[in-house]
């Protein structure tokens, strides 16, 4: 079948690797990552699917790879002035957020083996923490710590463990989030 254009065609970005993310990214957020497939993906794009190989030569398992780095890169702001521990706390609340809101891509950010994706957001927390004054291994140990406590909460959030029900769901999760980020911070000499 070939695939007549659209009258958007004409104004639409041409295809690159991260419209190809970015519309892959609205199918897991919109519809959930078992229903991500090149054919839905190029139907997004208005391309045959074919033509997203051209960008993405592993095919499927790159567009993965993608998401994970897409989604799970999130450097930490090392120009933020002001004590390392806030700059940490700002960073983790927001890199909750990021996962939160891009829940569906959680399960790959757990399980893929793609250590560039966390490589950046890593070196960033301890560049952090070394301008805090804290001493290189202690700073590696806390940046791999902080890392996984993040994604690992969230993880659990998104699958709806604990024993919060109804309107103070949300708030429990807050709360004990807040906590256990104190005491991974607070740990740290």
């Amino acid at each position: 079948m070939v695939r007549q254009p659209s009258i958007n065609a004409q104004h639409r970005a041409p295809l690159s690797t991260e419209r190809i993310i970015e519309e892959a990214l609205r199918i897991v957020d919109g519809q959930g990552l078992g229903r991500l497939t090149m054919r839905r993906l190029g139907d997004a794009l208005e391309v045959e699917a074919m033509a997203i190989y051209h960008h993405l030569p592993r095919g499927k398992e790159q567009l993965l790879d993608g998401l994970v780095t897409h989604v799970a890169s999130a450097p930490a702001d090392t120009s933020a002035t002001g004590p390392w521990q806030d700059v940490l706390r700002a960073w983790a609340g927001d890199y909750r957020a990021r996962l939160m809101t891009h829940a569906g891509v959680l399960p790959l950010v757990v399980t893929r083996r793609n250590p560039a994706a966390l490589t950046s957001t890593a070196a960033s927390l301890r560049e952090v923490l070394r301008r805090g004054g804290i001493a290189e291994d202690t700073a590696a140990v806390t940046a791999h710590t902080l890392l996984g406590y993040v994604i690992g909460h969230t993880a659990l959030e998104v699958r709806g463990t604990g024993d919060d029900a109804g309107a103070d769901r949300a708030a429990g999760w807050d709360a004990r989030f807040t906590a256990g980020l104190d005491l991974v911070i607070g740990g740290v000499r």
